[in-house]
């Protein structure tokens, strides 16, 4: 796929920033892609663990959050400052440099990850429904189907307007949890308790470690990397600088946020259920039937059903945009969005309704615990190739972080890794104890070294072994075109795809031109990032798009004719019609690549639609 194929690298320039001369609204527009990070800092997945500790131990455990949360910041500003100097998302960068087989195992890990994120999303969603409306948990996962329609409606509204969304859903849970914090009256002086480092003993040791693991989602360190490149700012040394520094604030604004929420939580379940006696309280289920007795209005448990509606269809918007990143950065795959939404979805709802069936809803709770685990074994390959690549003087220059934040950040890293696998190694231990098969005891454990060599070789082969140096490319390489003779039509459109095709559709243009013929030079970007930002995307593949395209009009002026070309964006088929309206185009020439039927779905079938469209003669070259 090319050094394009950052997914939603598109998106880098889909926000105009640097229009606006007042530094407020200069930084306002940066404003943004935090937002949809931060909600998987306060997705269903989260909220257990907060449950937990606070109707254990009180307000004891507020600063694990205040220190993870630091931690998440931390790493979603290198995060973001990857996606600006590189002008490339996590998953290209890997790519990069790792080996192809390693790469691919990476892969599988990051589509676990977000499948495992999508199914507490899911879950998350369902309970919220059934609290609310006594709706059957199968029926809330199946509704759950139709955030497919929602994010595709949302993608093409823009980025802008997505993100909107976002905050009013963060809106919602906040003023959810601010009037539920008005009905429990928690005690302040035992909120800023709760800031004092301390563990109480060996089992808020471990509900410590869930909280501190479940916060940094690995899908938001590609998705952040990637989401940064919505802003159109100039490649100079003070435009990046500038960059970096509104993308901190809005990181810090953002999981500020996320941090209110799952404070909210944790406090919630301390001055209602700790103060109550009830030291037992975990399940979302439980957390929800207690409120209204113990706080003695019938509100309390509504505002937290519909808190967590929201979490979970704010946290799913951002799961498909991440798993569009690498699926493409990985495997410089791209897929119709509609297909690959409905993958991820059903990744997430097959599972669920398996359960449900099978075991009932009452393992559900325990269906939630092991999607944390699969996230929570894949997140150390995410952070450890994101704090090479930052280092990287080579690629990142000035920009690169400096040794105190480098230490910081391997430090973090170090934390989150070691906490994970020990929560990822708890689980192992109680899988095999349940166990009644030596073969399956042999796969765990054969797994788990697995893992953990793996997570060896990711850490060493940036500083041992040469760093490939290949570029990438979303499209074929083109074939030279040799001379071909002169002759028909006045204005001729050819729709390109940097494909072997492109050769035919240019010899068959040279061919049908006049001496006076005008050539309309057409490329549609379909990235996820492009999908969504249309026509000011400027990111590192828009650039690569416009260089194939000037190499293709050098071709042309070569051979005597006048050249313009057109980036298209969005549906392909409507934007190839529309451009060839507005160009007076009197020939269209496209190619074709043979497939149909179930290639047509997975890939995007266009000859058919484009010669619907259009009002002129239309060639297709195969």
């Amino acid at each position: 796929m090319s050094q394009q194929h950052k997914s939603l690298q598109d998106v880098h320039g889909s926000v105009e920033v640097s229009q606006h001369r007042s530094k407020w609204r200069k930084l306002l527009s940066f404003f943004g892609p935090a937002y949809l990070i931060s909600v998987g800092y306060m997705d269903p997945g989260n909220w257990a663990t907060d449950i937990a500790g606070g109707s254990q131990f009180g307000y004891t455990l507020i600063w694990v959050l205040l220190m993870s949360n630091l931690m998440a910041l931390l790493l979603q500003s290198l995060s973001a400052r990857l996606g600006i100097v590189w002008g490339k998302d996590l998953a290209q960068c890997n790519r990069e440099t790792y080996p192809r087989g390693m790469n691919f195992i990476l892969y599988l890990l990051a589509e676990v990850a977000i499948a495992a994120c999508d199914l507490a999303e899911v879950l998350g969603m369902a309970i919220g429904l059934q609290l609310l409306f006594g709706l059957d948990l199968i029926w809330g996962v199946l509704i759950s189907l139709l955030d497919t329609f929602l994010l595709l409606w949302l993608q093409r509204l823009g980025m802008r307007k997505m993100e909107m969304f976002i905050i009013s859903m963060i809106a919602i849970i906040g003023m959810c949890f601010l009037v539920e914090m008005i009905y429990a009256q928690p005690d302040i002086k035992g909120i800023a308790s709760g800031f004092v480092p301390r563990i109480p003993n060996q089992a808020a040791l471990y509900i410590a470690i869930g909280i501190i693991g479940a916060t940094v989602m690995p899908h938001n360190l590609y998705l952040h990397s990637a989401l940064v490149q919505t802003r159109k700012i100039k490649r100079d040394e003070e435009s990046l600088r500038k960059a970096i520094k509104y993308n901190f604030w809005d990181s810090t604004i953002a999981l500020n946020l996320a941090l209110f929420v799952n404070a909210a939580i944790l406090i919630l379940a301390a001055a209602v259920f700790h103060k109550g006696g009830r030291t037992d309280v975990a399940e979302l289920k439980d957390a929800h039937e207690l409120l209204a007795p113990m706080l003695g209005s019938e509100w309390a448990p509504r505002l937290f059903a519909i808190a967590l509606i929201a979490a979970g269809q704010s946290s799913t918007v951002t799961g498909t945009l991440a798993g569009q990143i690498v699926m493409e950065g990985y495997l410089r795959l791209r897929i119709s969005p509609t297909l690959r939404r409905l993958i991820t979805r059903l990744l997430a709802i097959v599972p669920a309704i398996l359960v449900i069936l099978i075991s009932g809803e009452e393992k559900v709770g325990q269906l939630l615990i092991f999607s944390q685990v699969l996230l929570s074994m894949q997140l150390a390959f995410a952070v450890i190739p994101l704090i090479h690549f930052v280092s990287d003087r080579r690629r990142m220059g000035k920009f690169a972080i400096n040794l105190g934040t480098r230490v910081a950040s391997w430090i973090v890293a170090a934390v989150i890794a070691v906490l994970n696998f020990k929560l990822v190694y708890d689980e192992v231990r109680s899988w095999i104890s349940d166990s009644n098969s030596v073969w399956v005891d042999v796969l765990i454990v054969a797994g788990y070294i697995g893992m953990m060599a793996l997570l060896a070789l990711t850490l060493i082969y940036p500083l041992v072994l040469r760093r490939r140096k290949h570029a990438m490319d979303v499209h074929t390489q083109t074939k030279p075109l040799t001379p071909m003779p002169v002759p028909d039509f006045k204005t001729i459109a050819l729709a390109l795809d940097y494909s072997l095709v492109d050769n035919q559709v240019i010899r068959y243009a040279l061919k049908m031109a006049e001496p006076d013929s005008r050539f309309v030079l057409i490329h549609i970007t379909e990235s996820a990032s492009s999908t969504m930002m249309g026509g000011e995307a400027e990111d590192f593949e828009t650039r690569r798009d416009k260089a194939r395209m000037e190499a293709y009009q050098k071709v042309i002026r070569e051979a005597g004719y006048e050249s313009d070309y057109v980036l298209g964006h969005k549906r392909r088929t409507r934007e190839i019609a529309r451009i060839c309206t507005e160009q007076h185009a009197n020939l269209l020439i496209l190619g074709s690549h043979g497939h149909r039927g179930l290639k047509d779905f997975i890939f995007g079938e266009t000859v058919n639609k484009v010669r619907h469209l259009v009002k002129i003669p239309v060639l297709v070259a195969q």
